[in-house]
C-alpha cells in the first residue's frame, strides 16, 4: 500500500519558516528593493541580506514583522574568529535580529574541533549579548556525515538557536572539471535532527524551491529554509487550498540528494 505523505499546517506558518534570500553577489539595490518588497507582501521570517544593506533592509521592513538577517562570514568562513565577531556585533548593531555564519571549513574537516567550537561559542555570546540570535552554517556539501554529527553535537553543548545545511553556494569541483552543488539533503536534514537538542532548530538552505519540498523538510522537523522562490511557494500554497486555519494537506517527497542553490 502506497504511503500518503501528510502534514498540517497554516499559511502564516509556512510564511514564518522562510528566510527569502537575497545573497546573489550580483544583485544591485534595486534587486535587494524588490526582494524586500517580497519578503514584507508575503510577511516572511526574515530577509536574508548581506552585510551592507541592513540598513536598506531595516528602513523597508520597518513595521513588517519580518525581521532583518544578515550573513557574516560568507560565503566561504575563512575570515578570522576576531573578524568574524567583530562583523557579527556590527551588523546586530545595524539592525540585524538573526545572524547566519559560517563556519570554518577546513578547521573542521581537519579535525581542529577545539578552534570550530570556539569560534562559534564567540560569535554565538556577542550575538545573544546584542539581543539577537545565532544560525550556523555548516556548508554540508564538503563533509562528511562524522563532520555534520560532531558539528551538531558543538553546537548543541553551545545552545545556538539553529544549525543550517549551506549557503547556497558552496560548489565542490568534480573530476571533469564541472562544479556542482547539492544543498540541503533528506538525508542531512534527517541527520542534524537526530544529533541536535531538540531546543535547536534546522534551517535547510539551498534546494527547497516547491511547496513540496518545503512540506516535506517541515516534516522532518525544519523549521526555516532559505529559499528565493517564496512567491512561487506561497502563491503555490493558496492554489492547494492552505489558508490560516490548520489544514491538512498532502506532499509529494522530494528527493533524497538535493539539486542545490537557492
Amino acid at each position: 500500500m502506497a504511503t500518503t505523505n501528510t502534514v498540517t499546517v497554516t499559511l502564516q506558518q509556512l510564511a514564518k519558516t522562510i528566510d527569502h534570500s537575497l545573497l546573489h553577489p550580483t544583485m544591485t539595490d534595486s534587486d535587494i528593493l524588490e526582494g524586500l518588497k517580497i519578503s514584507r507582501e508575503y510577511k516572511v521570517a526574515t530577509a536574508c541580506v548581506k552585510p551592507y544593506a541592513i540598513p536598506l533592509a531595516k528602513k523597508e521592513l520597518q513595521g513588517s514583522g519580518v525581521l532583518v538577517c544578515p550573513v557574516i562570514g560568507f560565503p566561504a568562513g575563512n575570515s578570522t574568529t576576531e573578524v568574524k565577531v567583530f562583523e557579527a556585533t556590527a551588523a546586530v548593531r545595524a539592525g540585524g535580529e538573526e545572524i547566519d555564519m559560517v563556519i570554518n571549513v577546513g578547521k573542521a574537516l581537519g579535525g581542529d574541533w577545539e578552534y570550530v567550537a570556539n569560534e562559534i561559542r564567540q560569535i554565538n555570546e556577542a550575538v545573544v549579548r546584542e539581543g539577537a540570535i545565532l544560525k550556523v552554517i555548516f556548508e554540508n556539501d564538503y563533509l562528511e556525515d562524522k563532520h555534520i554529527i560532531k558539528l551538531c553535537e558543538i553546537c548543541s553543548d553551545i545552545g545556538v538557536a539553529f544549525v543550517k545545511t549551506s549557503t547556497g553556494y558552496g560548489f565542490v569541483k568534480q573530476a571533469n572539471g564541472q562544479y556542482s552543488y547539492k544543498g540541503a539533503t533528506i538525508p542531512h536534514l534527517k541527520l542534524m535532527r537526530k544529533h541536535t537538542k531538540p531546543q535547536v532548530q534546522i534551517k535547510a538552505a539551498g534546494g527547497v524551491r516547491t511547496l513540496d519540498g518545503l512540506l516535506h523538510v517541515i516534516s522532518l522537523g525544519v523549521t526555516r529554509i532559505g529559499a528565493t522562490a517564496t512567491a512561487a511557494i506561497l502563491k503555490e500554497a493558496v492554489a492547494r487550498g492552505i489558508t490560516d486555519e490548520p489544514t491538512t494537506v498532502q506532499f509529494t517527497p522530494i528527493g533524497g540528494e538535493g539539486a542545490g542553490g537557492y
